[in-house]
């Protein structure tokens, strides 16, 4: 039971027992008296559960007072931050309406209010009063809008001034900076231990393992760890290395043969892949074509592996499903079109409806090539000479996206990469027209 864990209330404020088993660092947490306070920890720590847990603490401790929640983006206050309290508060039965027009939350035996903003945009966050407010994945918000929180934090009336914030590490930030480094007077955070979640260990023993096996040692150092590394501009497919990953592939006609696209004008770029023996993805091949029409990719396609036994599975930049003006179909229409008159036999295709996001899909081709384990699970033909380059070259910038002004030819093949290994590791099941191959 957390019976007001932390400051004491106001004689007037309401007294409720609330179900939560709190993990030590959650406990840590909701003990410190710190004007500013944050919970830095990896995935699976709780984070979520001591954010909304604090968050209904304080608005009983400040009852008939206004509070915030706030998360970086609209989709995810809305998806992960307000599920998370409207279930605890549904668990435990506590009264309260919702405005979903206002997106604000009263609770309707002390009358305290909670407000809930996106915090994309810092201007919007000027204005009323606030006895506290709470902040969910704060690395991935602005430094402007915690600043701009923190000058709301004026409400005489309250009982407890508080703003806080949970988060998992995203390198040396200004988060980092600010919470950890710097040591500002009246800030406070606890890192929480990994592994510390019990509660998840019982439901998901392995839960931790699976993560070990997909991503690459530094990804799984700042997620599953919680640890501070560096991610600043750096090379975006790190895990790659020529020494290891070059190999010479042999061609089987008899397995199945895995193609995947980026629909680009300058350069079109594709790879060809199969499964080796052990289930590693072998890239065998690839398609890059300056000034090149989706025809012209399928064209070359059919002349290479037109006569293939085993089965073609296509994958794709989901932008390709757009209508183009041109033709009145779009580009996935066309390349099944254009494979299915040309004889190739036994195609399927993988109709993503959008693309994953970038941060993803390159975390997914690192822990490919080497994983928190150890292990190698991708090989690359050295005739990918396009491929390579992308490997070697290709940057991420300091706010996680890849450069794609250094070298107007790099980054396409490695993007249909990306899109081939996210499918193979995440398989969706297979289809043509009408679900059935063509």
């Amino acid at each position: 039971m957390d019976r007001g864990i932390g400051a004491r209330p106001a004689a007037t404020a309401l007294e409720r027992g609330i179900l939560y088993r709190p993990l030590p660092s959650q406990m840590l947490f909701h003990q410190t008296g710190a004007r500013f306070k944050g919970f830095s920890g990896p995935v699976g720590s709780g984070k979520s559960q001591a954010l909304c847990h604090e968050a209904i603490r304080l608005a009983y401790v400040n009852a008939g007072r206004q509070g915030l929640i706030g998360a970086p983006t609209y989709s995810m206050l809305r998806d992960a931050t307000q599920a998370s309290l409207f279930e605890i508060l549904s668990l435990n039965k506590l009264p309260f309406e919702f405005s979903k027009a206002e997106n604000v939350l009263t609770f309707e035996d002390t009358g305290s209010r909670i407000l809930f903003r996106s915090l994309d945009d810092p201007e919007r966050l000027r204005g009323t009063n606030l006895a506290w407010f709470g902040v969910d994945e704060l690395t991935y918000a602005t430094e402007d809008a915690w600043i701009r929180l923190e000058g709301r934090i004026r409400d005489p009336k309250a009982q407890r001034l508080c703003g806080f914030a949970v988060w998992t590490p995203k390198g040396y930030d200004w988060v980092y900076r600010r919470f950890i480094k710097e040591k500002i007077d009246g800030y406070e955070v606890i890192q929480a231990k990994p592994f510390e979640n019990r509660h998840l260990l019982e439901q998901i023993p392995d839960y931790y393992d699976r993560l070990r096996k997909s991503y690459d040692p530094k990804f799984f150092q700042q997620e599953v760890l919680g640890e501070y590394v560096a991610t600043g501009a750096c090379r975006a497919y790190h895990a790659f290395d020529r020494q290891v990953h070059l190999m010479q592939t042999v061609y089987d006609p008899m397995k199945p043969l895995y193609w995947s696209m980026d629909f680009n004008y300058d350069p079109m770029a594709s790879v060809i892949a199969q499964r080796l023996r052990g289930g590693e993805i072998a890239v065998l091949d690839e398609i890059v074509l300056s000034r090149a029409s989706t025809a012209d990719a399928c064209e070359e396609f059919a002349r290479r592996y037109g006569k293939h036994q085993g089965g073609v599975k296509v994958y794709w930049d989901a932008t390709g499903n757009a209508m183009q003006s041109s033709s009145g179909k779009s580009n996935h229409d066309a390349v099944m079109e254009y494979l299915r008159k040309a004889e190739v036999r036994n195609v399927y295709h993988s109709a993503a409806k959008v693309n994953p996001p970038v941060a993803d899909r390159v975390r997914e081709v690192n822990g490919c090539f080497l994983n928190a384990d150890g292990e190698r699970r991708m090989v690359i033909d050295p005739r990918c000479g396009e491929l390579i380059a992308d490997l070697e070259e290709v940057a991420m910038d300091e706010s996680g996206r890849i450069d794609k002004l250094r070298d107007k030819r790099r980054s396409h093949v490695s993007d249909a990469l990306g899109y081939l290994v996210v499918g193979l590791m995440n398989p969706r099941r297979p289809n043509g027209e009408r679900g059935q191959p063509l």
